[in-house]
């Protein structure tokens, strides 16, 4: 007969590998998630390093060009600007820091998806809206160069881009991790409308 020691070795055995098995089938990548809620306005909002220094500035022509509008996506040294389909509403959507990007997308649920990289030395990864450039949400992250992919979805619940509606639902999910690569890139092109009619703001 099996001794009690025995048998729980056993049952111990049985329970690791049913345990391995259960976790090989979870993305344990995900570290750190934040939700937002906050008023934008011109079709965009930012995602900053947290140090001013050699910072690249949101008015800059070659910011929002022809191109970053229709990819909505806009990259300059230390700012990323995320374009958005609603206007002068709240714009709601997360942010989730991973150890590595996400491989298994699933494209019918967005419809568009960008990224792109970001310079974050301050080790302060900040998102501000826009016009007044206000932190809506500070993140502490390890100092270095990360990538940022944004899903949007529910962009054709925003009837009229010129105004605000109670209908707008359009969400935004954020992914960030560690990364040198710097470029954009469109992973999932949105062509509804010409997103490159978005005002762009002034110097001013």
């Amino acid at each position: 007969m099996i001794n009690i020691q025995m048998k729980g070795l056993i049952w111990f055995a049985i329970l690791s590998m049913v345990a391995n098995i259960s976790s090989s089938n979870i993305n344990t990548s995900a570290m750190r998630i934040y939700r937002f809620k906050f008023n934008t306005d011109y079709h965009q909002f930012y995602i900053e390093d947290g140090n001013d220094e050699n910072k690249g500035s949101a008015s800059s022509e070659e910011f929002w060009n022809e191109k970053a509008f229709n990819e909505r996506l806009a990259i300059i040294n230390k700012v990323i600007g995320v374009g958005v389909e609603s206007f002068g509403n709240d714009i709601k959507g997360d942010i989730t820091l991973l150890e590595g990007p996400s491989n298994n997308i699933d494209y019918d649920k967005y419809d568009h998806i960008v990224e792109g990289g970001i310079d974050i030395q301050s080790g302060e990864l900040q998102l501000l809206d826009c016009p007044y450039h206000k932190i809506q949400l500070s993140i502490k992250v390890i100092p270095g160069k990360y990538r940022v992919r944004v899903y949007s979805s529910n962009l054709g619940s925003v009837k009229d881009p010129d105004i605000a509606n109670e209908t707008d639902n359009d969400y935004y999910h954020i992914e960030i991790w560690k990364n040198e690569e710097m470029e954009r890139k469109v992973l999932k092109q949105y062509t509804r409308r010409d997103f490159g009619d978005i005002d762009r703001l002034s110097s001013e």
